[in-house]
């Protein structure tokens, strides 16, 4: 147009050739104390324990969690569970994801600020960095550094204990599939087999380069969360948000320097929350989709209020309308939509959990013929009894079957071996008195126990034929 000058950003030239690409400068995060950080700094020390300590803790003679792929058989703790519980891990998942959307639509992306796996081990990455590197400008220098033996030694140390942490983790991992004693024995006498040896290295790898190398470019480009995550927001959701009435204009001042005594507002632009930061942002731009909640930003800006002698909370934890000055409803119909759907399902997990039977019985009719006339007046009908035995030992099964009068059922299917953990697929044929009852159909009950225990039973319904007159 003119009179109007079209200012076009320039493209970055290398070896003369024009490219869109622009590498993402290394973040360092600044060390932080507070509140949150110190939440974070629990929440990272319990999870990772119970990554790590779980697959050696034993019961009963065996390890407590191992998912024994090989004999299809899955422990946890006292429950043992087999492929035909898979419903039960759906069941779990469909938890999960009403979880995050609860907890996303009251407070925000707190999961991913302190309990994801890739904050977690990212956090862990980041403490070994330290101890071995120094606090956030020792590290800048030291990678601006030229190469010399002092920081061929620090560099070198830290991808050591990098690369150990994230095979120690593979391992761990690796120990929730094969038992980890013995898992243990093939590592030290270099017996691994060909699968166990793929897969510790494999999650070696992603470990080492998740949240070693890509960090927080795992969660600004990889992650789908981040993308969709306004969607389960509304302007009643816990956010860390910057307070822009309070803080502009900003600018620096002397400390102690009144807030009466200055026209600007209470942000003194030192920075800070920007180089706590570990996904690079500033949080006075406003919410956007990078920031993972983790409040390091409100942790380092409290702490600036309380040497400047101003209130804490410019940068905190609030929502759009609080900021506005609306009041905030914790209860609404989206949290409590989730709210109710999440306690039922996890009420509806529970119980189906301590009832679940260690039998399980599904009845079929045989399809090609609906009843046999036998001699004597006597009606057969055959059906396929398909036994689950969901213990861990072979058990003998007893079948009774009720619903008219003189049922009677043939020996192979009144009593036969279930394997453990398997389907047994038995053909029960089941015999009545013709004259004994009306012609048509009839309810009819298949009941199976243990023989050994009685106390353990499962049933299911079928229908008896009879010959019209």
């Amino acid at each position: 147009m003119p009179g109007r000058q079209q200012t076009v950003p320039p493209l970055i030239h290398m070896n003369n050739s024009a490219t869109l690409y622009v590498s993402e400068a290394k973040i360092h995060p600044r060390e932080v104390d507070g509140r949150f950080d110190k939440l974070r700094t629990i929440s990272t020390i319990v999870l990772l324990g119970i990554y790590y300590l779980t697959p050696w803790l034993r019961w009963d003679s065996r390890q407590a969690v191992l998912f024994d792929l090989p004999a299809r058989r899955f422990y946890i703790f006292d429950l043992t569970f087999w492929p035909q519980d898979f419903f039960f891990m759906a069941w779990l998942l469909v938890i999960a994801g009403v979880s995050l959307f609860f907890f996303t639509a009251l407070a925000g992306r707190v999961w991913c600020g302190y309990a994801c796996p890739q904050t977690v081990w990212t956090n862990a990455f980041v403490w070994i960095e330290r101890m071995v590197e120094g606090n956030r400008s020792k590290r800048i220098k030291l990678d601006k550094a030229p190469w010399s033996t002092t920081k061929l030694l620090r560099k070198g140390t830290k991808q050591a204990m990098w690369i150990s942490f994230a095979l120690w983790t593979g391992f761990t991992f690796v120990g929730y599939f094969t038992p980890i004693l013995e898992l243990a024995r093939e590592v030290v006498t270099f017996s691994l087999g060909g699968w166990e040896v793929f897969w510790v290295l494999f999650y070696s790898f992603a470990t080492y380069g998740n949240a070693g190398i890509m960090r927080e470019q795992v969660c600004k480009y990889m992650c789908p969360y981040a993308r969709f995550q306004s969607a389960m927001f509304d302007r009643d959701s816990l956010i860390v948000s910057y307070d822009t009435y309070r803080g502009e204009p900003r600018g620096s001042r002397k400390r102690g320097t009144p807030r009466e005594a200055t026209e600007l507002g209470d942000c003194i632009d030192c920075t800070l929350c920007v180089q706590v930061c570990p996904t690079g942002i500033d949080i006075r731009d406003g919410l956007q989709y990078e920031c993972i909640a983790c409040a390091a930003c409100v942790d380092a800006c409290d702490g600036v209020m309380d040497k400047m002698g101003y209130p804490r909370g410019l940068v905190r934890y609030t929502t759009e309308n609080a900021l506005e000055g609306r009041p905030s409803r914790i209860l609404r119909p989206r949290t409590a939509i989730y709210g109710l759907l999440l306690i039922a399902l996890v009420v509806g997990l529970t119980t189906a959990l301590a009832t679940r039977s260690a039998l399980r019985l599904d009845v079929l009719r045989d399809r090609n013929a609906l009843y046999r006339e036998l001699g004597g007046d006597q009606i057969e009908n055959v059906y396929t009894l398909r036994v689950t035995n969901k213990t861990e030992t072979d058990r003998e099964i007893a079948v009774d079957v009720e619903g008219l009068p003189g049922l009677t059922l043939d020996p192979e299917a009144a009593r036969f071996d279930a394997a453990a953990g398997e389907l047994t697929t038995v053909a029960a044929r089941v015999r009545a008195d013709g004259a004994a009852a009306a012609a048509g159909g009839h309810d009819i009950r298949f009941t199976i126990r243990f023989a050994a225990d009685p106390d353990v039973t499962a049933t299911s319904e079928s229908r008896f034929f009879l010959p019209l007159d």
